[in-house]
């Protein structure tokens, strides 16, 4: 896989900068992921975490759930970028779809999604706005708090445990992988 390719297809097609943002933090989450359960398959991870929002803002999701994926898919294919592992982990992360995530790169990227956003919200809210403040203590109590962050699917990081990965560790990783790009999330 080509990063660079995969980057101008994303900013090809979204152009908010917060969607972008959020595109990469989901990378370097699954990138991390990948070092862990596919090591020789890291781009591939780590381009399914980049592109899985592509269809952002070319389809009204918030009208109909089940088109977000989908359409990323035709968009990748228009553009001849991707592979069947790329768009079945994309069609992963929103179950809504129809498609229910199986394999590891599936199960990562449905959990990476919600928690990439639930640990940046933690970090928004901290005086000094930084990931390096967070702590995994504080992951764990906010993900208790149902009240906090509701739109962070808690359901969807959980399944990371399919894989043997319990949520303490999950939350180690992830926040690992957002702090290594800190400076690029403005965080």
């Amino acid at each position: 896989m080509d990063r660079e390719r995969a980057y101008e297809i994303l900013n090809k097609y979204v152009k908010g900068e917060d969607y972008i943002l959020h595109s990469e933090a989901v990378e370097a989450i699954m990138r991390k992921l990948a070092l862990k359960f596919d090591p020789s398959n890291e781009e591939v991870w780590g381009t399914a975490g980049l592109l899985h929002d592509l269809d952002e803002e070319t389809v009204d999701w918030r009208n109909d759930m089940s088109l977000h994926g989908p359409a990323s898919i035709e968009l990748l294919k228009k553009e001849e970028f991707g592979n069947e592992i790329i768009y079945n982990a994309i069609l992963a992360h929103n179950p809504i779809n129809g498609y229910k995530a199986k394999s590891p790169i599936e199960i990562c990227l449905l959990s990476a999604d919600p928690m990439s956003g639930f640990i940046m919200g933690i970090a928004k809210g901290y005086p000094d706005k930084k990931l390096k403040s967070v702590k995994v203590s504080s992951i764990l109590k906010r993900f208790k708090e149902a009240r906090y962050c509701r739109s962070a699917n808690r359901e969807y990081m959980l399944a990371i445990e399919k894989l043997g990965l319990s949520l303490e560790e999950f939350a180690t990783l992830a926040l690992e992988a957002l702090c290594e790009i800190d400076e690029k999330l403005n965080l």
